[in-house]
């Protein structure tokens, strides 16, 4: 384990519009930037993995070719490549921000290293991503494609990257922050002006919770906000130390959370 390890993802959400097409939000990439700098300053020691969705740059193409469903071996690819060379556009862009705010960005792709079978890791050599961490740098990892062993191709989300990461090596963290929506709600508080912020969820109220939450609000191939926060429960459940922060992108909460400031928002998954 390497201690006091924090995995961020920075939700294709927010650093996208995606309903749009390749739409980056260079003015939210920013904000989140300079957060990640004055934490970063603030602690020097902190050892951070940032991860990022693919937003309007890989989801469109992914559902266009059918990328998450998979492919046979004779059918064609192209859709496969596109997709990969959409989220590696937008890992350049938040990857660019990052090194010009100050902030020890390293690019590492995932899917130049990993291989999965049915839509879960079965291998990835994550040996760069530890030299990086001793190193002081910031690793960038982003929601990739895969070649699949059982269905030819799959879409590796952000989440799926760390939970393989935090129960598979020994980059295991002692929290995650996800930066995307403002916490979970007891229903989407777009369409429910009664939806409540629930900001905690626990073994007495994940039940609950899971048959409240839907999905996302535009495309996602990954699953949405249910996938997410079962997700995540599942590894808090195997990881009982760790802690998992949901929280928006208002400019400052990502700063406090890393610094371990108090934040009177967002949700707190724990055991």
């Amino acid at each position: 384990m390497m201690e006091g390890l924090t995995f961020l993802k920075l939700g294709g959400s927010v650093i996208t519009n995606k309903r749009g097409q390749e739409a980056a939000d260079l003015s939210a990439i920013r904000s989140l930037a300079e957060d990640l700098h004055a934490a970063h300053a603030a602690r020097p020691g902190q050892r951070l993995l940032l991860g990022h969705g693919s937003g309007s740059f890989g989801h469109l193409y992914a559902a266009r070719y059918g990328i998450h469903t998979g492919l046979s071996e004779n059918d064609d690819w192209i859709g496969f490549a596109l997709t990969s060379a959409a989220a590696l556009r937008l890992n350049r862009i938040v990857v660019d921000v990052l090194l010009n705010m100050g902030v020890p960005a390293l690019s590492l792709q995932p899917s130049a290293s990993l291989c999965c079978e049915h839509r879960s890791i079965v291998g990835w050599n994550t040996e760069a991503i530890e030299v990086a961490l001793r190193r002081g740098l910031v690793p960038v990892i982003h929601g990739d494609v895969a070649f699949d062993h059982g269905q030819g191709c799959a879409i590796i989300s952000t989440e799926t990257l760390f939970t393989h990461l935090a129960l598979h090596t020994r980059l295991r963290p002692a929290r995650i922050v996800l930066v995307g929506e403002e916490g979970v709600y007891t229903a989407d508080p777009r369409k429910d002006p009664t939806a409540r912020l629930i900001p905690f969820i626990t073994t007495a109220n994940i039940s609950q919770v899971l048959e409240q939450v839907g999905g996302s609000h535009a495309v996602d191939v990954t699953g949405g906000m249910r996938s997410k926060v079962e997700a995540m429960w599942n590894l808090v459940q195997q990881v009982p130390e760790l802690e998992i922060h949901l929280i928006g992108s208002r400019t400052g909460l990502l700063r406090r959370v890393l610094s371990g400031e108090p934040v009177p928002e967002g949700t707190v998954i724990r055991r």
